[in-house]
């Protein structure tokens, strides 16, 4: 039995936190974009092995593959899923201060990104050793930490990203189709011409987020990447919040 809040003291902020984590896994559609995330990841990681031999840092990374489509649609279906289903007055009749809510949303998903990338690390060491030993091969482990840590910041990015991208248009449909779409976008764009490659240059997130992996991160590098981070993360989300805060609840 949920034990009743006393009148007039604010929600604990951890208990807002559990109920949200909660409601990213109850519904079904969060019940089956995690299970796909879970299958294609398994699948991606095993099958890359079988291709390419027992290289544990490959193998890992293969599952970006997954996690680079459906973390972002979880995240979007977080801050979405209750405007669709007009639940939102029962939240912020519970919760009025409503960017405390939406704090209690986004992280969530954005824990989700770094504990996805630690089940993809410790599933591609027992998968690695297995293909090393049927193959009867030296298995690879050697990595720097700098690039797993790279690697998993990057996953956070492509979340915020989609947390980003709910929040300004709560829409869900519209907001997966521009978020999946975005790398063949900028791909068309960077074949317009020196301003279209310009461009994609300095706005394209999922491609600023691979000189991130690359381990080899320049000056010009984090430049870019602050700006995309700027243009599809910090913007959207200021708006979003705002227009979340101020837009009439029916």
């Amino acid at each position: 039995m949920n034990r009743a809040h006393p009148k007039g003291r604010p929600i604990p902020f951890p208990r807002l936190l559990s109920v949200e984590t909660r409601k990213l896994f109850d519904t079904r559609a969060g019940m089956v974009v995690t299970g796909i995330l879970i299958l294609v990841s398994l699948g991606a990681i095993v099958g890359r092995g079988l291709v390419t031999g027992p290289h544990w840092h490959t193998l890992v990374g293969t599952a970006g593959i997954g996690f680079g489509t459906l973390l972002p649609v979880l995240g979007i279906l977080t801050v979405t899923n209750e405007w669709s289903h007009r639940t939102t007055l029962t939240t912020f009749a519970l919760e009025p201060r409503r960017a405390r809510v939406l704090a209690a949303k986004c992280l969530p998903p954005l824990i989700l990104a770094v504990a996805a990338s630690a089940f993809a690390m410790l599933v591609a060491v027992p998968v690695t050793a297995v293909i090393g030993r049927v193959q009867d091969v030296s298995a690879t482990w050697e990595v720097a930490p700098g690039a797993l840590l790279a690697w998993t910041a990057s996953n956070v990015l492509v979340v915020a990203m989609g947390l980003a991208l709910g929040m300004l248009l709560l829409n869900a449909p519209a907001a997966i189709v521009i978020c999946l779409s975005t790398t063949v976008v900028w791909s068309v764009v960077s074949r317009l011409g020196a301003a279209g490659e310009a461009l994609a240059g300095w706005l394209d997130l999922n491609t600023n987020a691979a000189s991130l992996m690359s381990g080899d991160m320049t000056g010009d590098d984090a430049a870019r990447l602050a700006t995309s981070m700027l243009c599809w993360i910090a913007v959207p989300t200021a708006i979003g919040v705002v227009r979340t805060v101020r837009r009439e609840v029916s």
